[in-house]
């Protein structure tokens, strides 16, 4: 089966659900594994997600002349 894309929101969301069920232990073996599986895979989905999102993130900065310039986002800044 094709796995569907899902939006940032919809994928954590999905996760939430993920370890809420993993997290009631009424899942068989095989039933956990599965959705851990899935999770696995819905963090990196993530993950991808927040990486492409920070490098489009750019912040405003104000130069020497007083005028708005955008600079490209440093971690830790």
């Amino acid at each position: 089966m094709a796995e569907k894309k899902r939006s940032f929101e919809q994928a954590m969301a999905r996760l939430e659900e993920i370890v809420a069920a993993l997290d009631s232990g009424e899942a068989p073996l095989e039933e956990s594994l599965a959705l851990f599986e899935e999770g696995a895979k819905l963090v990196n989905q993530c993950n991808t997600q927040l990486e492409k999102a920070e490098q489009r993130v750019t912040k405003l900065t104000v130069t020497a002349e007083g005028e708005l310039t955008e600079v490209p986002f440093e971690e830790g800044l």
